[in-house]
Formats: structure tokens, C-alpha cells, sequence
């Protein structure tokens, strides 16, 4: 079976030039006005800025642990391909992330000008350059994977145990340089648009991206170094994760190359359904809201549906003469994931959509003040987690027992029956995932949208564009918190099974017999480790922001007073001096939760030992699960409440209303771009660097 893995480079090929080609389209389309262009210049020159900025950091980081991770091979405590792995995995993350930052600020304009036309025809241009960022990440991750199956299937001649087992590992890098993403980006973003809001709109009273504003500039370059180059960098280390952790569980289950066969072949498959699900994306001129949400929503449950019926054959050619493999048990599996990744979209929707009744009702709230929206907004957030875990929930067991896995501890043969039950869970994360060429494209698409109408803005362009942008924008809202919380599902099934895989990995490091009972000290102050994690981090990425913002405050307020005529329109702000700033705080706050992100495990683990990590990690993930579905749905509801109050409704924008409703938003802001969609990289970044970690952690563990 190991003879078919080429079918990944034909995979990765199709996809990226499917990427390719829809940047190309995108390009074809006119910037529009000098003005438009020298808005859009000015976004892009801020953007590039900063990632290079942040790169040059990273890389540092990336260097120092790089050669630590070499002496750890040197010395037999990893394994030899882990630090190279290491290096690849950081550059295929930042690479997506950095190349869908490039066409984004290339279609900002590009989308406002099409909009000034039509509006299906601004959804087109902004859903082709979200369709580069989506087919650009599954085939750099497929990529990735294919090489390094070569590399040690036919360079090191490595078995299918080991070739799993060692490619667990290589996740590390891309967690680390996907949390960095999120984590930088989130911050520049969230405290530029934090800043832009309250001093703009709140004090001074003038409408979003107003040219006079000094942060809208830096409100739209964080819209793309957060939303898409940290949104891109994070998915890719979701979607390789996923297949990894699924190798590393087959092996156990004694599926040898078949069961990595299947990860792959079903992530090729995917793109090829994701390819067509684009193709039926299109709205007509008058649509509404809710038939703008139903063409997206179409198009990916199209790519869902073929890839369920693709998975049949695959499932029964691969794994039908495999001793003991349920192969019809497997595709259920996979149909669980598909279904659920699914669902979870169609929850988010309902509680972060103004077409729905829980954000109008958020909206309404504000008729009392702000108060009222903030705890209309908590409120919101903590019940929309009831339909995603129960969702999850009823993925892991569904898929569990139909691969064949079984809940009788003291049943015949039950470890291998857990094995088979636990790739079960494993592939339904990949049939989650399979699809995420179409479902990231509708998540990418939104902050091109919303640069789109701070342009139109900007430029002076005639009302129509700026309520035709709009339109795109508050979908693009809706279509992100979507987005995340597909990330945020795929991420607590992809960290189910890395855990599963650290245990096994320490079993057969260990002499002697785990006690993972809850009776055991090790694991219990483990699992309060990993809730306190999830806490401290989620309050150093907020507070980070709110350092961050207060700055943007303090400069706004300064040139509204200091500069003559910029009130009036006869000045121009300084614009550069608030994305600098925005860039300084970034880099600098978003060093002390990501290292705390990677030490905690480690500490973890020398301390109390591998049941403590275990602890660890089991509550990382349910605690982060629902913490991040929380601020990603309480922060998008609040994003459209104001939306909706800046449609008309509510006595519309300038009134008491709508500045209650912006200090919603911008309570919301730091929950789903910074704190929020975090989290999901915390998960599986704690298992990652458990996992490559173990060795040292079993011989040198205090307890």
C-alpha cells in the first residue's frame, strides 16, 4: 500500500494549482480609482511590514529551539528527523499564512471595485481569493506529509510503526509557528480595531473607516495579519495534525500502511470535492443576508456530500482485507466527522447570524446600554457551547464504537478493540477536515470583505458599494465564527487522539504500568494544571490586547487634538504611527503566552510525570474546547449585534444604541480573534510538545 502514497504529490499539485488559478482570476479583476490603490498600497505596505517582523522573531525562536531539539537527537532523547521536521513544519505554516495575507491585500480593492458593479460579482472576487488561502493550505499540508512519507518509507526504508509514530512528532513546528501567528496577529488586530472603535465611532462619532480616523489603517492590516495569515497558519497545523495523529493511532490498531493510506487518500479526495463545492458559490444582485449565508452554506455541504460518497469505495478497496478491520465501521466514522463538522457550522450560524433571533435579541439589549449587551453577550456565548460538545461528544462515541471499539473494560482482546475505536475517532477528525480547501476559503473570504468596505469607505465610493460591502462584511462575520468553530471542533477530536497517541508513545518508554485513574494525585493536579493553562493563557492574550489598544487610544486622541483640520478633512492622520505601534505591541505581547504554552507541558511532565501530562492534556482539551466555543460565539454575536443596530435597526448608527452596541464589540473583539481561536492551537500544541518530549520526561520525571 506504501506504492500508492504518490498519490499525494498529485493532490498537493491539484490544489495549489487550483490555488494557482483563482489568483490569477482574482488579479484579472481593476483596483479601481488611484485613490482605491493607494489605500490598498498603504494596507499592504503595513501587513508586509509586520510580517516580516514577526517572522524575523519567529525565526529566532524557531533557531534556538531547532538546535535544542538537535543536541536532544544527538543524544537519543528524540528522534533524528524531529529537528528538521521541526524547520518544515514552521515554514509550511507560515508559508500558507504569508500567501494568503498576499492575495488578500490584493483583493481588498480588487472586491470594493467589483462591488461598485454588482454584488455577486464582489463575492466573487472576494471568494476567489479566500479559495487561494483554503487550496494553498490543505496542498502545502499534503505536501508536507507526502515528502516526509517518502523520506522514510523509501530513504530510511522505516516500517509502518515507525514512519507513524516518528510523524507524530512533526506537528510541533507547525503548532508553534501557527500559535505565534494567532497569537501576534490576534493582538495587532484586535487592539487597532479595539482603539479605531472606541475613540472613532464611541467619542468622536464618525462612521467606521472614516479616512479621518488615524487607526483604520492599521484596523484593515490587522484585519489581515489576524484573520488570514494567523487564521491560515492555525488550519494548516489543524488539518496535518489531524492526519498524523490518525497514522500514528492506525499503526496501533495494527492497520499498518492501510490505515495511513486512508488518511491521505481521503484528504486528496477532499480537495477534489472542495474544487467542486467553489463552483456553486454565487448570489443573485438583491439577495438577502440569509440567501447570502444559504449559496456559502450550499456550496460546502455539496463538497461534504461528495466527499461522503467518495469514501465509500476508498474505505472498502483499503481496508477490506485487513484482519479485523470493519471496513463499513470506518466509514461511518468518517460520515460522523463530515456530519459533524457540519453541524457544529450550522450552530454557529444560528448563534452568531443577525438573520437568527439570539443576535437580534443581543441587539436589542442595547436599547438599555452597554451593561445589558455585555451580559446578553457572556450569556449568548456560554449556552451556544451546548450544541457543539454535545455535537463532539456524539462524533467520538459514534465513531468510537462503530470502528469497532467497545465500552466493556473486561471484554476479550478490549485494548485491541480501544485501538480500532480510536482510529475510528482519529479518521472522523480527517473526514472533519477532508473538506477544508472549501470551508476555510468561506472563513478567508470575510476579512478580504470587510478590508473591501473600509476602502469603499475611504475612497468616497457611492452608497450602494458601502451597502453591498456591508452586506459581504457582516456574512464574513458569520462565515468566520463559522470558521472557527469548525477549526475549534476538528481541533478537540485531532487532540483526543495525540493524547491517545502520548500515552502509547510513554508506554513503550515506561517500565512499569500507568495509573491513569482519577485516584491518582499525578492526574489530578494534572487536570487542574491544564484548566489553570487554559485560563492564565486566554488572560495574557486579553490582557495583551488591552495593553496594546490603550496605546491606540492614547494616539488616536492625541491627533484628533493636536492635528489642525483633521476633524474638518483638511489633514491627514498619521496612519504609519498606529500600525507601528500596533507592531511593536504585537511582537512584544505575544512572546510570554506562547512560551508559557510550551514550557507548561514540559514542567508538567518533569515534575509529576507522564500521568500528570496525561492530566494535563485531558484538561486542556475539554477546558479549552468550550472555552474557545464560548468567546468565538459570545465575541461573533456581539460583532453582528452591532451590524444589525448599523443597518437601521435600533434607531441605527450615532444613536445611544449603536455606541452601546460597539462597546459590545469591542468586549467581543479580543474573545474571537485573539483569545478564542488561540485556544485550539493550545490543545494540540500541549500534545505536540508532550509527545516529541516524552523520552526526557519518563527517564528524568521527579515523581
Amino acid at each position: 500500500m506504501q506504492n500508492l502514497f504518490g498519490i499525494g504529490f498529485a493532490g498537493a499539485f491539484i490544489a495549489l494549482l487550483y490555488a494557482y488559478v483563482q489568483s490569477r482570476r482574482v488579479l484579472s479583476f481593476s483596483e479601481g480609482n488611484d485613490s482605491m490603490q493607494k489605500i490598498a498600497a498603504a494596507i499592504r505596505k503595513g501587513a508586509n511590514a509586520y510580517l516580516r517582523r514577526q517572522y524575523r522573531a519567529v525565526g529566532a525562536f524557531f533557531a534556538v529551539v531547532a538546535v535544542l531539539l538537535g543536541v536532544f537527537a544527538y543524544l537519543g532523547m528524540v528522534s533524528k528527523f524531529v529537528p528538521f521536521a521541526f524547520i518544515t513544519g514552521g515554514i509550511y505554516s507560515s508559508l500558507a499564512g504569508f500567501i494568503g495575507m498576499k492575495i488578500a491585500t490584493a483583493a481588498n480593492a480588487r472586491t470594493a471595485n467589483a462591488a461598485s458593479e454588482s454584488l455577486n460579482k464582489g463575492l466573487k472576487v472576494a471568494f476567489s481569493s479566500g479559495s487561494v488561502m483554503g487550496f494553498t493550505v490543505v496542498g502545502l499540508g499534503v505536501l508536507d506529509i507526502t515528502v516526509w512519507l517518502m523520506i522514510l518509507c523509501y530513504g530510511f526504508r522505516c516500517g509502518a510503526g515507525e514512519t507513524a509514530n516518528t510523524m507524530v512528532m512533526f506537528g510541533m513546528g507547525a503548532s508553534m509557528a501557527a500559535l505565534f501567528a494567532r497569537v501576534g496577529g490576534g493582538i495587532f488586530t484586535k487592539a487597532a480595531d479595539v482603539g479605531a472603535d472606541l475613540v472613532g465611532k464611541v467619542e468622536a462619532g464618525i462612521p467606521e473607516d472614516d479616512p479621518r480616523n488615524p487607526a483604520t489603517i492599521a484596523d484593515n492590516v490587522g484585519d489581515n495579519v489576524g484573520d488570514v495569515a494567523g487564521m491560515g497558519a492555525d488550519l494548516y497545523e489543524s488539518y496535518v495534525g489531524s492526519i498524523l495523529a490518525t497514522f500514528a493511532i492506525g499503526a496501533t490498531a495494527g492497520y499498518s500502511w492501510n490505515g495511513m493510506f486512508l488518511s491521505l487518500a481521503l484528504a486528496v479526495v477532499g480537495i477534489l470535492c472542495s474544487a467542486v463545492g467553489t463552483l456553486f458559490i454565487r448570489t443573485g444582485e438583491k439577495a438577502s443576508q440569509r440567501e447570502l449565508l444559504t449559496t456559502l452554506r450550499k456550496g460546502t455541504y455539496i463538497a461534504a456530500g461528495l466527499a461522503a460518497l467518495a469514501a465509500v469505495p476508498l474505505s472498502y478497496l483499503i481496508m477490506k482485507d485487513i484482519e479485523g478491520a470493519n471496513w463499513w465501521g470506518i466509514l461511518i466514522a468518517i460520515f460522523s466527522g463530515l456530519i459533524g463538522g457540519c453541524l457544529i457550522g450550522y450552530f454557529t450560524e444560528y448563534y452568531t447570524s443577525d438573520t437568527y433571533k439570539p443576535t437580534q435579541e443581543l441587539a436589542r439589549a442595547s436599547e438599555t446600554g452597554a451593561a445589558t449587551v455585555i451580559i446578553g453577550g457572556i450569556s449568548l456565548g456560554l449556552k451556544s457551547t451546548l450544541a457543539p460538545v454535545l455535537t463532539v461528544s456524539a462524533a467520538v462515541i459514534i465513531s468510537f464504537l462503530a470502528a469497532g471499539g467497545t465500552l466493556v473494560t473486561a471484554s476479550e482482546g478490549y485494548g485491541v478493540c480501544f485501538s480500532r475505536g480510536l482510529f475510528g475517532i482519529g479518521i472522523a477528525a480527517v473526514g472533519m477536515l477532508s473538506t477544508l480547501g472549501i470551508t476555510l476559503a468561506t472563513d478567508a473570504y470575510g476579512p478580504v470583505a470587510d478590508n473591501a468596505g473600509g476602502i469603499a469607505e475611504m475612497a468616497g465610493l457611492p452608497k450602494e458599494v458601502r451597502e453591498r460591502t456591508d452586506a459581504l462584511d457582516s456574512l464574513g462575520n458569520t462565515t468566520a465564527a463559522t470558521g472557527k468553530g469548525f477549526a475549534i471542533g476538528s481541533a478537540a477530536l485531532t487532540a483526543l487522539a495525540l493524547l491517545v497517541s502520548y500515552i502509547d508513545i510513554a508506554k513503550s518508554k515506561l517500565s512499569y504500568t500507568l495509573d491513569l485513574s482519577l485516584t491518582n494525585p499525578s492526574v489530578l493536579i494534572g487536570l487542574f494544571m491544564g484548566a489553570m493553562l487554559v485560563l492564565v493563557f486566554s488572560a495574557l492574550t486579553m490582557n495583551a490586547v488591552r495593553r496594546a489598544a490603550e496605546n491606540i487610544v492614547v494616539e488616536v486622541r492625541r491627533q484628533f487634538r493636536e492635528i489642525k483640520g483633521l476633524m474638518t478633512g483638511e489633514a491627514v492622520p498619521d496612519y504609519e504611527c498606529c500600525v507601528d505601534l500596533c507592531t511593536k505591541g504585537a511582537l512584544h505581547e505575544m512572546v510570554k503566552p506562547s512560551v508559557i504554552a510550551v514550557l507548561v507541558p514540559i514542567v508538567t511532565g518533569l515534575i509529576l510525570g507522564v500521568e500528570g501530562v496525561v492530566g494535563l492534556l485531558a484538561s486542556t482539551t475539554v477546558v479549552g474546547f468550550v472555552m474557545a466555543v464560548f468567546m468565538s460565539n459570545a465575541g461573533g454575536a456581539w460583532d453582528n449585534a452591532k451590524k444589525y443596530v448599523e443597518s437601521g435597526n435600533h434607531r441605527g448608527k450615532g444613536s445611544e444604541c449603536h455606541k452601546a452596541a460597539v462597546i459590545g464589540d469591542t468586549v467581543g473583539d479580543p474573545f474571537k480573534d485573539t483569545a478564542g481561536p488561540s485556544l485550539n492551537i493550545l490543545i494540540k500544541l500541549c500534545s505536540t510538545v508532550s509527545i516529541v518530549f516524552c523520552g526526557i520526561v519518563a527517564a528524568y520525571s521527579i515523581f
